[in-house]
C-alpha cells in the first residue's frame, strides 16, 4: 500500500476551524488509510473566544503546529505567518497544502507553499466581490493564481476564474500553470447539515438569554472596514436601533474581541456610549459553534457583515441583511434570500423589517449536497 498524501491544512480564523473539522471528519470516516491531514494554527485569531471552543465543541483535534502571530497589522502578521509556514513546511515535507477561505492566513499558506515548490489547494477558490479595497478580494486573488487546486463551491465561482483565463485542464499533469478546477459545493454546507442537529440538543443559548424562536435579530460585526471607520460602526449601531423599535424585536450582538477593543477605546466612545443607552440592543459575549449555529436557526433575521454567516442563514432558511455593499456571495441577494444594507441606518431597518415572517424556499443544491469534503478527498487521491 501506498503512503498515505500528506496534507498541511493552514487555519488562522474560526470559520477555517469549522471547515478544517469537516475535513478531518470525512478524512477519518473514509479515507484514513490514503490521506492524512495535519493541522497549523497561525494564531490569527488569537481570542480563546474564537479560537479554543471551536477545537472543544468541533471535536477538532488540537492543532500539530501552532505559530501563535497574534495581534499585529496585515503586512506584519503576514511576514510572521509566511516564516512559520515555511519553517513548517520544511520539517513536515508535506505533498499539499491546504486553504481556507479569504484571511491573511490563507494568503500566507498559499504564497509560503508556492514558495516552498508544495502544490496548494485553495478551498472556497474563485469568489470575487469586485472590489479590491477589501483585503479579503487581495486574498483570494492571490489564493487562486498560486493554487494547483481550485475547489469551487458554486457555478458563479467557477465561471469568475474562467473570466480571469484559470480554467480547468483535464488531463494535464496540474500544477499552478496547469490547474485543476472543480466544482464540489461548500463545506460550509456540510457542517449545517451534520451539526444542526447537535447544536439543537446540545446547546443552551435560547434558554439562557431568554430568547424565543423568532423572537429576536441575530446581528454580528466583524470586518475592519465596518468596525474601524467610526461613521460606518456608528450607522449600523443606529441601523440596528432602528431595526428593533421597526419590528419590536430586540437585537442579540455576539460581540468580536477585536470590536470590543475598538470600542473600549478614545476614538469609538460614541458608539459605546451608545451602545451602552441601547437597552434593545443585548451585547453578549462571542458564541461558539454550536451555540451560534443555535441562535441563526432560530432567529427572525440575521443581520451580518460575515460571509460565512450570510451562507448559514441561507442554508437554514433565515432571511438575512448584509452590512455592506456588495458579497461574494451573489447568487444569495439575487435569489432574494439576502440584502445589501451597507451602513445606512435606513436601509438596513427597512430590510430586517421586510424579512420578518418571509418564507424561503428550501436551499438544497444552493451550495452542495452536504458531501462537499468527500469530493475534495476523492478528487486529491484522482478518483474523481
Amino acid at each position: 500500500m501506498s503512503a498515505p498524501l500528506e496534507i498541511l491544512t493552514v487555519v488562522g480564523a474560526r470559520p477555517q476551524l469549522v471547515k478544517a473539522a469537516v475535513l478531518a471528519r470525512c478524512i477519518a470516516d473514509r479515507f484514513s488509510a490514503r490521506l492524512r491531514q495535519r493541522i497549523l494554527h497561525t494564531g490569527q485569531h488569537y481570542d480563546p473566544a474564537l479560537s479554543d471552543v471551536f477545537f472543544h465543541d468541533l471535536g477538532l483535534a488540537a492543532p500539530d503546529i501552532s505559530l501563535g502571530v497574534g495581534a499585529a497589522s496585515i503586512p506584519v502578521q503576514t511576514g510572521r505567518m509566511l516564516e512559520g509556514i515555511a519553517g513548517a513546511i520544511g520539517e513536515q515535507r508535506p505533498d499539499l497544502v491546504l486553504v481556507f477561505g479569504d484571511t491573511t492566513s490563507t494568503l500566507a499558506g498559499a504564497l509560503a507553499g508556492a514558495q516552498c515548490g508544495v502544490p496548494v489547494a485553495h478551498v472556497e477558490a474563485g469568489l470575487r466581490a469586485h472590489d479590491r479595497s477589501m483585503p479579503e478580494e487581495l486574498n483570494r486573488l492571490v489564493a487562486d493564481r498560486l493554487s494547483t487546486w481550485l475547489f469551487c463551491p458554486t457555478e458563479t465561482s467557477v465561471t469568475n476564474l474562467g473570466a480571469e483565463g484559470i480554467r480547468d485542464t483535464a488531463g494535464a499533469a496540474h500544477g499552478p500553470d496547469a490547474p485543476a478546477v472543480r466544482l464540489v459545493g461548500d463545506l460550509l454546507c456540510d457542517h449545517v447539515l451534520a451539526t444542526l442537529p447537535r447544536a439543537e440538543e446540545r446547546s443552551l443559548a435560547l434558554r439562557s438569554m431568554g430568547l424565543r424562536p423568532d423572537g429576536y435579530l441575530l446581528a454580528t460585526v466583524h470586518r475592519a472596514a465596518n468596525s474601524n471607520d467610526v461613521d460606518r460602526l456608528s450607522g449600523i449601531v443606529e441601523g440596528l436601533r432602528m431595526s428593533a423599535r421597526a419590528t419590536g424585536l430586540p437585537v442579540v450582538w455576539p460581540l468580536h474581541p477585536r470590536v470590543r477593543q475598538l470600542l473600549d477605546g478614545p476614538a469609538h466612545a460614541g458608539v459605546n456610549e451608545r451602545l451602552r443607552r441601547s437597552p434593545e440592543l443585548r451585547v453578549v459575549a462571542p458564541q461558539g459553534p454550536l451555540d451560534m449555529l443555535a441562535l441563526t436557526r432560530h432567529a427572525a433575521v440575521v443581520i451580518t457583515d460575515s460571509g460565512g454567516l450570510q451562507k448559514e442563514a441561507a442554508i437554514l432558511q433565515r432571511p438575512c441583511v448584509v452590512l455592506r455593499d456588495r458579497t461574494e456571495w451573489v447568487e444569495l441577494v439575487s435569489s432574494g434570500r439576502a440584502t445589501l444594507a451597507d451602513a445606512d441606518p435606513g436601509r438596513i431597518a427597512a430590510a430586517a423589517q421586510a424579512g420578518i415572517g418571509l418564507h424561503l424556499a428550501d436551499p438544497s443544491g444552493l451550495y452542495g449536497d452536504g458531501d462537499s469534503a468527500g469530493r475534495i478527498c476523492s478528487i486529491l487521491l484522482g478518483e474523481r
